[in-house]
């Protein structure tokens, strides 16, 4: 299938000069247009009639609504979605709910007034992207929609999983996330099919509890994590680990000799502290461009939840548990 990014390259300029040749000539100058056009001719392409009715809507613009801008993670994900933005010639209009989950359904229909369509990175505004969805095009991220993208987190809490055993531990504990966390459930029921799956090896895995996705809720973990019989601890994400790990620290308590960590996301944060966190990762900006490319050049055979892999990065915060 030939696409934007072909005729670009025949033509010579970039994929926003294609789109701008193709759906509002009187923007480009005329040798640039006949090039565009020539190359679309010559490779027989077709302009998506719905991406270009996205961007000839009142506002030329989409929207991104995320949890907690601060967080690495939703940051990567802002970048692809204006990676593909910017290619489309759109605008991008970023809001952060602050980790207030009462506020975002609130956000979520203003932003989706202002813009042509929206992708929703919260894990929890749910019943409000419902019903936004039955007036302005949207695309959720994980979570279940009718168009959304995921982290296949069955696979990552697996390989995880895997890795632990394989260094010997058998008693593993879950710091989880928000309660109303589509991903935080998917790693919970990732978790009792590992307990399943693995009977004969003698696994154990205790959940904790619920905490913020924050660096301050790794650290109101820490009593949990100490009172257990753990030898090992799974976190809900990377920033959750810092603050466990900055808390075990203070309590004497060495990672990972006495204990050993894996957290989810693998963003930057991860290689920064100390021990270097190993880490189960997806493509960030990837899942991003993803997102934003069902947005504008939506395709009837896209399948209503697309996953996209995830992959263990070994590193220093874990280890054999201790005789």
């Amino acid at each position: 299938m030939v696409t934007v990014h072909d005729v670009a390259r025949t033509a010579g300029v970039s994929i926003a000069t294609v789109s701008r040749a193709l759906s509002n000539p009187s923007m480009v100058a005329t040798a640039t247009r006949e090039r565009v056009e020539s190359a679309a001719a010559a490779l027989g392409y077709v302009p998506n009639l719905q991406a270009a009715a996205l961007r000839a809507g009142r506002t030329g613009a989409i929207g991104l609504l995320v949890p907690d801008l601060a967080n690495p993670y939703f940051a990567a994900i802002a970048q692809g979605v204006a990676e593909t933005a910017r290619e489309q010639g759109l605008g991008v209009f970023v809001v952060d709910s602050q980790e207030d989950p009462e506020a975002e359904p609130g956000l979520l229909r203003r932003l989706a007034r202002q813009t042509d369509g929206v992708i929703l990175a919260s894990p929890r505004a749910v019943e409000a992207d419902r019903a936004v969805a039955g007036t302005t095009p949207v695309v959720v991220v994980n979570q279940t929609g009718p168009r959304a993208v995921a982290a296949d987190f069955a696979s990552g809490v697996h390989q995880a999983v895997a890795h632990l055993v394989a260094l010997g531990h058998r008693q593993i504990a879950y710091v989880g996330g928000p309660a109303a966390s589509w991903g935080d459930a998917q790693r919970r029921t990732a978790l009792a099919a590992e307990v399943r799956d693995r009977g004969a090896d003698g696994l154990e895995v205790l959940l904790l509890g619920v905490f913020a996705p924050t660096v301050d809720g790794g650290e109101s973990a820490v009593d949990a994590v100490a009172a257990s019989s753990a030898t090992a601890v799974v976190t809900y994400n990377d920033v959750v680990a810092v603050g466990l790990v900055r808390a075990l620290r203070a309590r004497g308590v060495r990672v990972p000799d006495d204990l050993s960590v894996v957290s989810f996301d693998d963003t930057y944060l991860a290689g920064l502290v100390t021990p270097a966190l190993t880490s189960v990762r997806t493509d960030l900006r990837a899942l991003g461009r993803f997102a934003a490319r069902q947005l504008v050049e939506p395709t009837d055979a896209a399948e209503p939840l697309t996953l996209h892999p995830m992959h263990l990065e070994v590193r220093d915060s874990t280890a054999t548990p201790r005789a």
